[in-house]
Order: C-alpha cells, then structure tokens, then sequence
C-alpha cells in the first residue's frame, strides 16, 4: 500500500479564491481513490490543524504531494508558515535531526540530518505569467525554468529532509487564460505516468498486497 499525503495550499486573500489549487487537489484525491493499491491522507493549509498531527502524516507518507498556487515569486505566507511550523515540530521527531554537520568537520554534509530518507514528494504550481515568461529569450525569467528558479529553495527544502523529487507539473496563465479541463486532463496523465506506469506503483503494490 502506496500512502500518499495531499496537501492543498492553495489560499483566499485579495483577489485570489484558491479554486485552482482546490480543484487540482481534489483530482488528486480523486486519481488515488479510485486506484488499487493507495491509501491517501490530507491537509488543507486554510482549516485548523495540529502541527504535531501534521508531523505524523510527514512521517506516515511514502509521498508527500504539495499544491500551491505562487505569489510574488515565492510560496504564499499561509503555506510558508505551515511549513515553518511543522518542519519545526518535526525537529528530533521525525522530519530532522539536525543541519547534518559534525562539530569535527562543520564545513561538509550539511543538509544531511533529515529523517525521511526513503520518502519522495511532488509539487504543483499555479502561476499568472505565462509558460513562455519561462522559456523565450528576452521575457521574464530570463529563460529560467520554474524548478532551478522560484522553487529552488522549496526543492532544496524537501531534500534537506531526506526527501527525492518526483518530476512536479506547473500550470500557467491560470488567472486570465484559465483552461480546467486541459489542465486536468494533463494533470490525469501526469499522475498516470508518475505512479501507475512507474516502480513506485509497482514496487509498493506488489509488497504489500
């Protein structure tokens, strides 16, 4: 059994509702319903939670799949505090030991103190600029992608903990261009390809049906 943790952290504030990221992590929750072989937890940044009980759904996931939406080229605060707050309820208990740097040699292995070796996690984004602000000579972000730019440090992250990435999806130009069915038909194919054509479906299913 594949434990998967769904985490919406899509946000209402100003002129943004959070529809998008809702109605991705709905069809996530969906997708692994629907599959043989899955059990499935979640959060929603937006409701009360228990950062302690938070922790333990990090510990009990073998993914963790994050939704967010990106304002002003960074993670939204409510979704950056929750991380703040659990990762550090998760010090010594489950998500991190330490820095990983030995008082002997302080200059080598930091990042290597995380404590969910083993875990993978995904990420998908929602973005006003366009795909091409990414990718043309000349526009925005000078040809850099979503992964080695914005969310590197969110990367970084998730590997300090011990986690490996499985390839995220970014969905562009929702604010004014928005295509929900497109989207989420990609998105089907995306989660298709990630974890039923893939070893990770296979590996968990067969050892533990």
């Amino acid at each position: 059994m594949t434990k998967i943790f769904i985490i919406n952290a899509g946000q209402k504030f100003g002129h943004s509702g959070g529809r998008f990221n809702e109605t991705i992590a709905n069809a996530t929750l969906d997708f692994f319903s629907s599959q043989k072989g899955f059990e499935v937890k979640t959060t929603n940044i937006n409701h009360k939670y228990d950062p302690k009980e938070e922790v333990e759904k990090y510990v009990w996931a073998d993914v963790v799949i994050y939704h967010t939406p990106i304002w002003w080229f960074q993670l939204p605060h409510g979704f950056k505090k929750y991380i703040d707050v659990v990762f550090t309820e998760g010090h010594k208990n489950g998500i991190y030991i330490s820095d990983g740097r030995k008082a002997e040699n302080p200059t080598r292995n930091y990042g290597t103190g995380g404590m969910l070796q083993g875990k993978k996690y995904m990420v998908t984004s929602s973005w006003n600029a366009p795909k091409e602000a990414f990718t043309l000579p000349g526009e925005f972000f000078m040809e850099t992608s979503v992964d080695e730019g914005v969310l590197f440090g969110f990367h970084r992250m998730n590997a300090f903990t011990g986690m490996e990435q499985i390839p995220g999806i970014h969905f562009h130009d929702v604010e004014k261009n928005a295509d929900i069915r497109t989207a989420l038909k990609l998105y089907q194919e995306h989660l298709t390809q990630n974890f039923l054509n893939t070893a990770i479906y296979e590996h968990s299913f067969n050892s533990n049906s």
